[in-house]
């Protein structure tokens, strides 16, 4: 399971998101990929639609089960590293860094990246980009008390938005992408989001991306299907999520979490699984959706990369790699990569 990235331009039209929050809700805005996504053969839906407010809440307990790796395992490589990735960023800059961070939520694991940048060059300015307002708001708030020689000037903004900020700036940034997030993409997209931060880092740039290794089944199959049955919920909250915002009458008992890899592809795939053939009214929509019995919708996809993969996606995107730094297990990475 990637950190969904609920900051994806490639799952929706980040231009629609004009509240104050930048949320991503009613007919106007998740009508439509809900519409083009249930109409569609096989169906789909978008993984943005895993974050409103109850989706997010399961998120965080999804990152607290034991299943879950990839948010501990990331948090003690940055822990471990985070001395020699301030010291890289710093020395192939020549100057003082600024950090960009795509898709920041609260920046938990990024304030052990901070805490050794200020340790390397004093005062940092952090440039935390989320959807999420009340997520940038915990994020300046905890470092205002916790690391006060951070500068945090939060972007309320998309991945685009963010880059273009940080295209306008002077200073030599490292831009940070965690939690494999990168894996949400197919790869066609990833490739573009990849030119996208290439663009941004200008020459004295580096990029620090977080990206989930092919490992074990037994290994990577609980992480998304885990004994509690909380990915489960994430899962079917997208219909509940439909039903709440655009009038549906899914029956949350007639489908179930299924999780798949497939190898051909090298990916987690989450489905849910209609158990029965029905119809399903979305009132707000004017639309009956059918379902056969073991029908399913595609959620999400989760790419598992090796080093071999990504220094093919970076070469087309105008990076090359740096650096790798790993757990033991060897189970999740972070790469460091420089225009090339």
């Amino acid at each position: 399971m990637t950190e969904w990235d609920r900051n994806d331009p490639a799952s929706y039209d980040a231009a629609a998101r004009g509240t104050a929050e930048l949320e991503v809700s009613g007919t106007d805005i998740i009508g439509p990929v809900v519409r083009d996504g249930l109409t569609s053969t096989p169906k789909t839906l978008p993984p943005f639609l895993f974050y409103d407010a109850v989706g997010s809440g399961l998120f965080e307990k999804i990152t607290k089960l034991p299943e879950y790796y990839p948010t501990r395992v990331e948090r003690s490589i940055l822990e471990s590293r985070a001395g020699e990735i301030a010291r890289m960023a710093i020395s192939h800059a020549g100057r003082n860094v600024s950090v960009l961070e795509l898709g920041a939520g609260s920046a938990t694991k990024t304030q052990v990246l901070l805490r050794a940048l200020v340790a390397e060059q004093g005062a940092t300015t952090f440039l935390p980009a989320d959807v999420s307002g009340a997520a940038l708001d915990a994020a300046e708030s905890r470092l205002a008390r916790e690391l006060p020689e951070v500068k945090v000037h939060p972007l309320l903004a998309a991945h685009p938005q963010a880059l273009a900020a940080g295209r306008e700036r002077d200073d030599a940034l490292l831009v940070v992408f965690l939690g494999s997030s990168l894996g949400n993409y197919d790869e066609h997209s990833a490739i573009e989001l990849l030119a996208d931060i290439r663009a941004t880092l200008g020459p004295t740039g580096s990029l620090l991306l977080g990206t989930d290794a092919v490992k074990p089944l037994d290994v990577l199959l609980p992480a998304y299907d885990d004994s509690k049955g909380v990915t489960a919920s994430f899962n079917k909250n997208v219909l509940a999520r439909i039903n709440r915002e655009l009038g549906g009458g899914f029956d949350l008992d007639r489908f179930g979490h299924v999780a798949v890899w497939n190898e051909e592809l090298s990916r987690i795939e989450m489905h849910l699984e209609s158990s029965v053939d029905q119809v399903v009214p979305i009132d707000d929509l004017g639309l009956e959706v059918a379902f056969e019995a073991k029908e399913r919708i595609h959620t999400e996809s989760s790419y598992k990369y090796d080093t071999a993969r990504l220094d093919r996606m970076f070469s087309q995107a105008g990076l090359a790699r740096e650096c790798e730094f790993y757990d033991p297990e060897h189970w999740f990475r972070l790469t460091m990569a420089r225009p090339a």
